[in-house]
């Protein structure tokens, strides 16, 4: 339960620290705009996109862990902290986006995780992660130039995150055998 509890934690943090991020932390800071940093050669994203790709991640281990109700109400938690944490021109983008690509990360991951735990992170996340990157670009910017940056970059993040699923894969069935 305490695992549960810190996941949880963790998972919603990592709202306020994209949040923050955004506004705070990049190579260039547009001016009434996102802060960018590079994700590949010639190709931006807010900075943001690090912390939601690690969320997707982190909310997938909270469901893991604790639970599908457990998860849900995470994702309606963290749906509450966008809305009230993003600056007010954002709040709206951040809301949505959070919980259509929360929401949808969930209904991809749950069917697939007790027998391809890495493909069922790996596939909720990047759907997770192009549903958050083209409401929340289009809804927060008004056009759609960030979200090739925006995928990537949040693609980046749960590519370095699958080590600790395979070895959380690793973990469980040794327990089982």
């Amino acid at each position: 339960m305490a695992r549960g509890f810190l996941l949880f934690t963790a998972y919603c943090a990592c709202i306020p620290a994209a949040n923050w991020l955004i506004g705070h932390v990049g190579t260039v800071c547009v001016p009434q705009g996102p802060c960018l940093i590079p994700v590949a050669p010639g190709l931006m994203a807010p900075s943001g996109v690090l912390m939601v790709g690690v969320a997707l991640v982190l909310r997938d281990l909270v469901q893991r862990c604790v639970g599908a109700s457990v998860a849900l109400g995470a994702i309606l938690t963290g749906t509450g902290l966008s809305a009230l944490l993003a600056s007010p021109s954002l709040a709206l983008a951040s809301a949505v986006s959070f919980l259509v690509s929360e929401a949808l990360d969930f209904a991809v991951y749950t069917p697939l995780q007790r027998k391809r735990l890495v493909w069922a992170v790996a596939l909720s996340s990047v759907a997770g992660a192009v549903a958050d990157s083209v409401l929340f670009v289009g809804l927060a910017f008004g056009s759609l130039d960030y979200v090739a940056g925006q995928i990537l970059g949040k693609c980046w993040a749960v590519l370095l995150m699958l080590p600790l699923i395979v070895g959380l894969r690793r973990r469980d069935a040794k327990l089982l055998s």
